[in-house]
């Protein structure tokens, strides 16, 4: 039997991706599925295939089509293709453009008059790239999906169930604990907690050398759209502030919206001491981007939501396994897109079908840190 702590995101998605496979799992959440305290909640994150990286850009492909599969096997929809734009110097847009292109994914580089021809609720100074395989997914609705699905394909599902220590058997196996007094038993444990991870981590006895995880509040803002037919795109602007939007869906209430965070400049705090309370600062910088570069919005945010980011030092993910444990952070406030396929990685990680790719291994820092 496979354990999953934490039905996020990715462990809501791995715990789908090994009941599918027909093998034993059981899901335990500290909260209810889909509750608001972690990363995963909300219905609009970013899908989009525009990195400097050649890495994620492979695995973006490979993320959309198991997109696919996951809706097809849930019935719901949960990918919605808008077209994406990058622009601002500090996101170099030539640069991007030539590496969708030498990675084979459609791409166009325009200039500013072309774009603001084409997107006039935008203003654009520079060059602008845009690639149409790019949108939104709903994090509410995946998680709801892929936690029901699990549930319907044999998983075991733990919700209001707090671990709180485990022991590693003489054969090998992990009895886990909980705060409700029930032990799991399970042959491999997926620990996908989220910012909960590194303290769950030391509470769980992991003999694993985490790299810092640095945790902080992010907040999110909602702007009514002026025009409620026209049609928007994902973006990403990168200047003096590193600024995303995306449509709102159902978190930018009853009429069209969209929303526009910062990517940079969190709070620091932990997953158990964060307030929850949106910092005024950020809301005034992101209205005045808003007000300066989105003539299609009003400027006066109408939701309002804080989120956790949980960041390595290289942005890159940890995706390893060290003895009966797979610890899982694909974060740093870029990994939901890849949910579903993240999903299939740990799954094969926790199955012992591969080895951790270097990239998202535990070992990089160490090597890192060993003199040439």
């Amino acid at each position: 039997m496979i354990a999953v702590v934490g039905a996020g995101l990715m462990g809501a998605a791995t715990a789908w991706q090994l009941a599918r496979q027909g093998h034993e799992v059981t899901l335990i959440e500290a909260y209810d599925i889909g509750h608001q305290h972690g990363s995963s909640h909300g219905s609009s994150r970013i899908y989009r295939r525009a990195y400097a990286d050649p890495l994620y850009v492979g695995l973006t492909g490979e993320a959309r089509a198991l997109w696919h599969e996951l809706e097809d096997d849930t019935g719901a929809t949960l990918l919605r293709l808008t077209g994406g734009l990058d622009f601002g110097a500090g996101r170099d847009p030539r640069s991007l453009y030539a590496t969708l292109t030498e990675s084979g994914v459609p791409s166009e580089l325009l200039t500013a008059a072309e774009a603001n021809g084409r997107w006039p609720q935008f203003r654009f100074s520079g060059p602008v790239l845009h690639h149409p395989d790019a949108g939104t997914v709903d994090a509410d609705a995946t998680v709801a999906a892929t936690a029901r699905r699990a549930a319907g394909l044999g998983a075991r599902v733990l919700t209001g169930t707090r671990v709180t220590g485990a022991d590693v058997l003489p054969d090998g196996r992990v009895s886990l604990r909980t705060d409700g007094g029930e032990e799991v038993v399970a042959e491999t444990v997926v620990v996908a907690a989220g910012a909960w991870l590194p303290e769950l981590a030391d509470v769980l006895g992991v003999p694993a050398r985490l790299p810092p995880l640095h945790v902080t509040q992010q907040q999110v803002f909602h702007f009514r759209q002026r025009d409620p037919a026209a049609a928007w795109p994902v973006f990403v602007h990168k200047e003096q502030l590193q600024i995303f939007g995306l449509p709102s869906g159902s978190d930018g209430g009853a009429l069209p919206a969209v929303k526009v965070a910062q990517h940079d400049e969190g709070t620091p705090t932990t997953a158990g001491t964060r307030t929850g309370t949106v910092d005024p600062a950020s809301r005034a910088k992101v209205t005045a981007w808003v007000e300066a570069v989105l003539p299609g919005l009003d400027p006066t945010p109408v939701a309002e939501a804080s989120c956790l980011y949980t960041t390595t030092p290289d942005e890159d993910f940890v995706l390893d396994r060290v003895g009966p444990f797979v610890l899982v952070s694909p974060c740093s406030g870029h990994g939901a897109k890849f949910a579903p396929l993240v999903g299939r990685m740990t799954a094969d990680l926790a199955l012992g079908r591969t080895r951790a790719h270097p990239r998202f291994a535990l070992a990089r820092r160490r090597l890192a840190e060993t003199p040439s």
